[in-house]
């Protein structure tokens, strides 16, 4: 068992979870998400354990990826976990359905197998 944990292992534990995250809020409305409160938390979790491992990246590989939005991916971590009732529900739901595949898109070309 390989416990190297890389740029490599980072960037494949942050592809899971942006894919769990497309697979799971494929065809569900904003008012569904919002009422679902298993689905909701799972999602807000999953934007938790992304920005928390987008830390664990080396600063090497995130300077060399200046079009990863870091800033918004740290920023909203930081209003889930420290603002959870005053989080706008529209805003991470828009993040979830518009900017979740475009960021699979982008760490899906990092991934060295």
């Amino acid at each position: 068992m390989n416990n190297l944990k890389n740029d490599t292992y980072y960037i494949e534990k942050i592809l899971t979870d942006l894919k769990f995250i497309s697979k799971h809020i494929s065809n569900v409305s904003k008012d569904e998400f919002e009422q679902n409160e298993v689905l909701l938390d799972s999602m807000l979790f999953r934007l938790i354990q992304i920005s928390e491992n987008t830390k664990r990246l080396s600063d090497e590989y995130k300077l060399s990826r200046n079009d990863i939005p870091w800033r918004d991916i740290s920023g909203l971590r930081n209003r889930l976990v420290h603002d959870y009732g005053g989080v706008d529900l529209k805003i991470v739901y828009s993040t979830l359905v518009d900017d979740v595949p475009l960021l699979i898109n982008l760490f899906e070309n990092e991934v060295m197998v």
